[in-house]
């Protein structure tokens, strides 16, 4: 009898915004699709500072993969991390030694931290990129404010009310003002010898100015709105040492009780698991149909890519580009399976680059419209609650922020620990 062949196999390691997307599009699709990531749920990403900063719990940004593939019965979830890729024998290594063989293969593995050569500076300024970091973050912020309670010497207990953020990209810049909200909003009156106005909330940056993604009178914007939070901002200072009690910049010590990395970031080791060639942040730069040079068969979407523009820059490593390039990815996948042409290069669409400045102002630069204040707050509250996943996280999340808003209360300020 003749054997019966087996459907394509397309295997996707990491569920990110680019990975499930991908799967998405492909689901009940005549494919075996196989979805591989060292958790067992998607994370959204861009709210994790809120996580961190006791405004929301983790169940209203992050879902259960399976759960959200659940309906595609071609669709396997598997929770395994990966050791290694084998591009000529054409399957996946897993860490438990087994392996996984693909048709086509799909690497949407996101980015860790990037310390520039520090990497020993992890242990003392961790960083956001996961929800075991936001809580780990959130547990030492909210620790840090018990024991200054504690405390019975002023300069100790002003150390201790001393926040540190490495960076002021997105990240470092919400970080660093829903820290200043909490200290100085919502939770003065709970302690009784601790006065939380007091706390200090410093932003490092190396760069001349705040958002160096964004227009200039935007940074501008963003910079005096930080100062009035109370944050105080130190452009042109490259951090040279990092400790567990605090940070040197300009030969300047600063002594904190918490220090947060928001620097720098590199992408997932794909380059080394595939032999091929990566720029300095790690990114293997691939072809205008997203894969790689001498593999048509492999992928490399989201923030583990180096994708070039028209213009000849890099796709941003933004959730609505990760997302793109993985809808992209499945139709081409899919024209390849049903022999249809090709769709053409991979063309990035800017819906617009916006952040949020605390709870009630943000930024946004949709190019040749600029908004600031809360118009733009409407606008990015708008976009994450759209692409948030599910009608309830969506109604969760916006009753969250209308609470917040009105009562200045955030009910996740709970520490599960006592290690500080």
């Amino acid at each position: 009898m003749k054997a019966t062949a087996h459907p394509h196999r397309v295997v996707i390691i990491g569920a990110g915004f680019g990975g499930l997307e991908a799967a998405r599009r492909l689901g009940n699709q005549p494919v075996d699709v196989t979805v591989i990531d060292r958790s067992n749920h998607h994370v959204f990403q861009p709210l994790l500072y809120q996580v961190a900063g006791a405004a929301l719990d983790i169940s209203q940004i992050a879902w259960p993969i399976r759960h959200v593939l659940h309906r595609f019965k071609n669709i396997t979830t598997l929770m395994a991390e990966v050791d290694g890729v084998d591009a000529a024998g054409k399957t996946v290594r897993l860490t438990d030694g087994s392996r996984l063989p693909y048709d086509t293969l799909v690497i949407a593995t996101g980015s860790t931290h990037a310390y520039f050569g520090h990497d020993e500076w992890a242990q003392f300024a961790p960083g956001l990129k996961t929800l075991g970091d936001a809580l780990s973050i959130r547990q030492h912020l909210l620790s840090v404010f018990e024991q200054a309670e504690r405390e019975p010497d002023p300069a100790a207990r002003q150390k201790l009310q001393t926040f540190v953020v490495i960076g002021a990209g997105a990240t470092g810049v919400e970080l660093a003002c829903t820290i200043a909200e909490l200290a100085r909003e919502e939770m003065p009156g709970d302690f009784r010898h601790l006065d939380t106005h007091q706390a200090r909330v410093i932003v490092v940056e190396a760069a001349s100015r705040v958002l160096s993604s964004f227009p200039e009178t935007l940074s501008d914007y963003v910079l005096q709105t930080m100062e009035h939070l109370g944050v105080e901002v130190l452009l042109n200072c490259p951090v040279t040492e990092c400790h567990a009690d605090g940070v040197v910049c300009k030969e300047k010590r600063i002594d904190a009780g918490a220090v947060f990395w928001a620097a720098g970031v590199r992408a997932s080791p794909a380059a080394q698991w595939l032999n091929v060639s990566a720029d300095k942040a790690g990114r293997v730069k691939v072809e205008r149909d997203l894969t790689v040079p001498a593999y048509p068969d492999i992928f490399v979407i989201g923030d583990t890519a180096l994708v070039e523009q028209e213009n000849g820059k890099p796709v941003p490593g933004l959730a609505p580009a990760a997302k793109q390039q993985g809808q992209y990815a499945a139709e081409v996948i899919q024209a390849r399976l049903h022999k249809r042409p090709a769709p053409g290069p991979f063309h990035y669409r800017n819906y617009g680059n916006l952040s949020t400045i605390g709870k009630h102002t943000a930024v946004v630069d949709f190019g040749r419209v600029k908004l600031r204040g809360r118009p733009a707050w409407v606008v990015w509250a708008l976009a994450h609650i759209y692409f948030l996943i599910g009608v309830r996280n969506r109604l969760m999340v916006a009753l969250n922020w209308l609470w917040l808003y009105m009562k200045g209360e955030r009910a996740a300020r709970i520490i599960l620990s006592r290690k500080t």
